[in-house]
């Protein structure tokens, strides 16, 4: 039985299709890797299984903690069936040690722990970049209201609090990660805020806590190779490598665009 209806968007790394029945929807995870807003981009066989099986993994651990999200249930290797909701225009990030962009913005040492964990956003518009925004622009211009806000940030410290703890357990250091969401509207009017979009190495910095080894899309923005072993590998610590994982190669293969 085909699980999927039309194909209604196509983005970076995924491709979204009407699901099975009203409200839903059908995530394909694509092998595509982009950086620099698209400006860089290669096929990477194997990348979309992986980070469908990790985001599904978190999405479900995160779901049995009481977060709200629009995961239902993974379809296939590369698939998954999700609620249907309205994405909040915002990028949420969540950093607790230096790295990237807040690192040369600031002119820290990457790698240096930040004194506490700081929250920032980010307008989602390719054309402008996704600019880093402040919470009165939020506000201005209508993009969240005031309960939306107060949702995010306190759903985006718990899934922190959680994450940084689950990662810790298997060696891995949270550097940072991206977090977007959007609203579901019930029957009776009633209007929620979800986790939407995904959490896997793409939208994470993860990093080895003995060697501080990159996990993450860096490898990829920084040309540093082994990104498909490197996803497997979180996949691995994870303990969701299983027999069924035929789609992922021993290795990555690159297809330059």
């Amino acid at each position: 039985m085909n699980h999927k209806g039309k194909r209604l968007y196509e983005g970076k790394a995924k491709v979204l299709y009407e699901g099975p029945e009203p409200g839903t929807l059908v995530v394909h995870f694509k092998d595509d890797a982009t950086a620099f807003n698209g400006e860089k981009h290669e096929i990477i066989e194997g990348k979309g299984v992986l980070n469908n099986r990790i985001s599904e993994f978190i999405f479900t651990r995160l779901g049995e903690m009481g977060i709200p999200t629009h995961f239902i249930k993974r379809l296939n290797m590369r698939e998954q069936l999700v609620r249907k909701v309205e994405i909040i225009p915002l990028e949420v990030i969540v950093r607790n040690v230096a790295a990237g962009s807040i690192a040369s913005r600031l002119g820290l040492r990457e790698g240096e722990r930040l004194p506490r964990t700081i929250i920032e956003y980010c307008y989602k518009d390719d054309a402008l970049g996704d600019p880093l925004v402040a919470e009165e622009h939020i506000a201005a211009f209508g993009w969240a209201s005031g309960p939306e806000m107060d949702d995010m940030v306190q759903l985006a410290v718990r899934i922190n609090d959680y994450l940084s703890g689950l990662f810790a357990g298997i060696g891995i250091r949270l550097v940072d990660f991206k977090l977007e969401f959007g609203r579901q509207y019930s029957q009776d009017g009633m209007v929620r805020t979800v986790l939407a979009d995904e959490i896997s190495p793409d939208s994470c910095r993860l990093w080895d806590m003995g060697t501080d080894e990159k996990m993450d899309k860096d490898r990829f923005r920084r040309d540093l190779g082994g990104l498909v072993d490197a996803y497997a590998e979180v996949a691995r610590r994870l303990g969701i490598m299983g027999g069924d994982d035929k789609g992922v190669p021993n290795g990555p293969r690159l297809v330059k665009s």
